[in-house]
C-alpha cells in the first residue's frame, strides 16, 4: 500500500539519512507509526511477512513516547531533569533508534529477495519467520541496552573495582560496534535500493 511505502520512506530518512533526531522527524515518526499501527490492524492490509516486519517497527516508536514520559514525570520532581530520568531517556531512545534501523534493513533485505529472487526465496519470506526476526532483534537490543544502563548506574555510584571495568570495556566495545553497523547498514540499504531501482528502470 502506497500508505506504508511513505511511512517507511519517513522511517528511512529519520533513521539512515538524517545524522541526528530532531523535534520536527521525532513527532512526524511517532504520527506515523500511530496511523500505521492503525492501519496494519485493518482487514485490507494482509499478513505478509513485510507487514509483521513494518508493525514492529511502528511499535518501537512506543520507546520514544516513553522516553518522553519519563523526561516528564521524573523530571517534574526536582529543578530539570533529573541524571536517571535522563538516563532512562537516553537508553530508550537508542533502544528506537537500533530496533528502527536493523528492521528497516531486514525490509531492504526482503524487499531485494522479493525482487531477484522471488521463488527461491519464498520458504524463508514466512511470517513466523519474520516474527521470529522480530523477536531475535528486541532481545538482542534489550541486552545491549541493559549493558549501558548497568554502565551508567555504575559510574554514577563512582564504582571503581573489577565489575565497573568490565562493564566499562564491553559497553565501550558495543558502542563502536553499534556505530560501526550503523555505517554498514547505512551503506547496504542504499546499494539495495540503488540495485532495485536500477532493476525496475526501463531498460
Amino acid at each position: 500500500m502506497k500508505d506504508l511505502r511513505r511511512y517507511l520512506a519517513l522511517k528511512y530518512i529519520q533513521y539512515l539519512v538524517l545524522s541526528s533526531s530532531n523535534a520536527v522527524s521525532t513527532l512526524l515518526g511517532l504520527l506515523g507509526s500511530a496511523y500505521t499501527m492503525i492501519l496494519l490492524q485493518s482487514a485490507k492490509v494482509s499478513s505478509k511477512s513485510t507487514a509483521v516486519l513494518i508493525s514492529s517497527l511502528a511499535q518501537a516508536d512506543i520507546l520514544v513516547f516513553l522516553s518522553l514520559v519519563s523526561d516528564v514525570v521524573l523530571g517534574s520532581f526536582g529543578a530539570g531533569v533529573s541524571p536517571g530520568a535522563s538516563a532512562l531517556a537516553r537508553i530508550l531512545l537508542t533502544a528506537n533508534a537500533h530496533v528502527s534501523c536493523v528492521l528497516l534493513s531486514c525490509v531492504a533485505f526482503e524487499a531485494y529477495l522479493i525482487t531477484f529472487l522471488p521463488v527461491e526465496s519464498r520458504s524463508l519470506r514466512t511470517v513466523r519467520n519474520a516474527r521470529l526476526v522480530s523477536r531475535v532483534i528486541w532481545m538482542l537490543v534489550a541486552t545491549e541496552c541493559a549493558l549501558f544502563l548497568m554502565d551508567d548506574h555504575l559510574r554514577g555510584s563512582n564504582s571503581l573495582g573489577l565489575l565497573f571495568q568490565l562493564f566499562s570495556m564491553a559497553a565501550a566495545l558495543l558502542r563502536s560496534l553499534s556505530y560501526i553497523l550503523g555505517i554498514l547498514l547505512r551503506i547496504i540499504n542504499v546499494y539495495i535500493y540503488y540495485k532495485i531501482f536500477f532493476s525496475m528502470s526501463p531498460r
